[in-house]
């Protein structure tokens, strides 16, 4: 307790100059401070257009960088939302059925080793037999495409990861208003201009595609994200999962925590880190903090191998967020499936 009353200690000057800042800006600011959802709609608004001016300046920088600095913190608010905030943790069943086989694919089990994890929590949901056969059904058919796509499977869940922490902002809670539109519009739209052969040539016109970082550089990034596809689609789809991936962490590591509370205003950064420390508990967060410092001395030492390291362990939160996001529906915690 004494270590976390010290970091939060060390907030105060962070929050004071907010503060300062939130003075000066009088009352431009007051509206987006009472609204949730129009501060949502803007703050979301302006990182979709600060996330696609970097995937055309600088996206090989946001590929290296970002696992490194938003990563841990990403999957922390994972665990905070899909697991500790439903309460799942405490049902030691869910821990028993289904937790082995998702952390398996962290440590380089195959993706349907993890469906299994999922197809687990699924039968042991309160809900209906019949909700959760066809829940059973549809996890079968997602084996199925895993088994034919081999290899690619894990690409494709990759990309797909990325949209499906869009749809989970979107449907997390009720809204009066349709202000939530507005983000999700442009980011349908970047996503299609980032396809196009306009987002690439806008790319090429800004020399985006040679600015490497690390040592990291394009043809490296084609091997991970589209190996053995056309140069012209594979520079394509980099910039896709570029922008989609910083719009991925922008969800969990914003977004999603100002959707899930309580008041409309949002608290103070000591405030927010004390609710963390709450919800988690000390020896979560001391073994995150242990994590991000080893993946940052890591990155100091080989950028290329700590890139790679942080995704192959991050590869077990797409199932925990598909595992507990079939929970949510089987059981009616969202909105939509109620």
């Amino acid at each position: 307790m004494a270590l976390v009353a010290a970091t939060a200690r060390l907030l105060a000057p962070v929050d004071g100059l907010r503060r300062r800042w939130l003075r000066l800006l009088g009352p431009l600011c007051r509206p987006l401070m009472i609204d949730r959802d129009l501060r949502i709609a803007t703050m979301a608004s302006l990182m979709i257009v600060t996330a696609t001016v970097a995937a055309l300046l600088i996206p090989l920088w946001v590929l290296a960088l970002g696992p490194m600095i938003w990563g841990v913190p990403h999957l922390l608010a994972d665990l905070r939302y899909m697991v500790v905030g439903p309460g799942f943790h405490r049902r030691p069943h869910l821990w028993i059925l289904g937790a082995l086989p998702i952390i398996a694919t962290g440590f380089g089990a195959d993706l349907s080793v993890g469906l299994l994890g999922v197809a687990a929590v699924a039968i042991v949901a309160r809900t209906g037999i019949d909700r959760r056969l066809f829940a059973l059904a549809l996890i079968a058919l997602v084996g199925a495409g895993v088994l034919a796509l081999g290899p690619l499977a894990d690409l494709v869940f990759a990309y797909l990861h990325n949209f499906i922490a869009v749809a989970l902002w979107w449907s997390w809670r009720a809204r009066e208003r349709r202000l939530h539109w507005i983000p999700l519009a442009l980011f349908v739209g970047v996503s299609a201009l980032l396809l196009s052969p306009l987002g690439l040539a806008l790319a090429h016109t800004s020399a985006a595609l040679l600015r490497d970082f690390g040592g990291i550089g394009i043809d490296d990034q084609l091997a991970r994200l589209a190996p053995g596809i056309d140069v012209d689609l594979g520079l394509r789809l980099v910039l896709l999962f570029t922008f989609t991936q910083s719009i991925h962490y922008a969800v969990w590591v914003h977004l999603l925590p100002d959707e899930d509370r309580t008041r409309a205003t949002p608290p103070t950064f000591r405030r927010s880190f004390l609710d963390l420390c709450r919800d988690l508990g000390g020896p979560l967060m001391l073994g995150a903090a242990a994590l991000a410092l080893l993946f940052a001395i890591w990155a100091l030492l080989d950028l290329r191998d700590a890139t790679l390291g942080y995704f192959r362990f991050a590869r077990f939160h797409g199932h925990l967020e598909l595992a507990a996001l079939t929970l949510l529906l089987l059981e009616r915690r969202l909105p939509w499936s109620r």
